[in-house]
């Protein structure tokens, strides 16, 4: 769904429905062999066509169009290609439903394939660094041990968007989600519950500057509505009886 931009003439605003924006996993370029992805900028023989529909600001495009395109972002096999990453036997991945082709709706709507999509953007965003320690660790097969966190988790309205992820080690990850740990609204000065999390914990976890680490595209930072969001609703929040990972 689109409107006018009020603020730029001839431009028009997508409407996204929230909590259903999931970013390609690979570019997608206009022209595949030298032919447009979409039908309706090809000339019978293949060329792209010029002027007219090119120009258009917003276009329609086929249900075939789309598929195409977004299959080329988001392959139907990206389950597979994240579980065979670093396993050439497979990993845990259940071989027995790689046959069956999802509809793109369908795919794109389910929550393990959207964990796997988000997960590699989030990671690789921040060169599989933590983004709180900095550290950069990787088991005995060479994968990386880095999570991807939701900084305003889905159920709460919260993205699959980069902007809405940090990359963290498990146990920073742990501290995140449970209200010990947050970012200041300099989007870089890490926030910490000094009277729940003992002095040698923070000095053995994070960053010795205390500062965020951010990813190597500045369009990949946190957006500071998103660090907002946590500050307000997750940090200082009563530490529930859960035993901490350091304990």
């Amino acid at each position: 769904m689109s409107s006018r931009n009020p603020m730029r003439r001839g431009r028009f605003l997508a409407h996204i429905e929230p909590g259903s924006f999931l970013p390609f996993d690979r570019d997608v370029p206009r022209l595949v062999d030298g032919r447009p992805l979409e039908t309706a900028l090809m000339e019978p023989d293949g060329s792209p066509k010029k002027g007219g529909l090119v120009q258009l600001a917003v276009r329609r495009l086929p249900e075939e169009d789309f598929a195409r395109i977004v299959n080329l972002g988001l392959p139907q096999e990206l389950e597979q290609i994240e579980a065979t990453r670093y396993d050439p036997n497979g990993g845990t991945f259940d071989d027995s439903a790689a046959p069956f082709e999802r509809p793109v709706l369908e795919r794109l709507t389910r929550r393990p394939y959207r964990d796997v999509a988000f997960r590699r953007k989030v990671r690789e965003a921040y060169g599989y660094r933590c983004a709180l320690s900095g550290l950069m660790l990787r088991n005995g097969g060479g994968r990386p041990e880095v999570q991807a966190a939701h900084i305003r988790p889905v159920d709460k309205q919260g993205s699959d968007s980069v902007r809405n992820g940090l990359a963290l080690s498990g146990t920073l990850h742990w501290m995140f989600d449970r209200d010990l740990i947050s970012i200041a609204d300099d989007c870089e000065t890490i926030l910490v519950s000094h009277n729940k999390v003992p002095g040698d914990v923070v000095s053995r976890l994070l960053s010795p500057d205390g500062r965020l680490l951010k990813p190597e595209d500045p369009r990949d930072a946190p957006h500071p509505e998103n660090l907002r969001w946590h500050r307000e609703n997750v940090f200082g929040r009563v530490l529930t009886d859960e035993p901490a990972p350091w304990g």
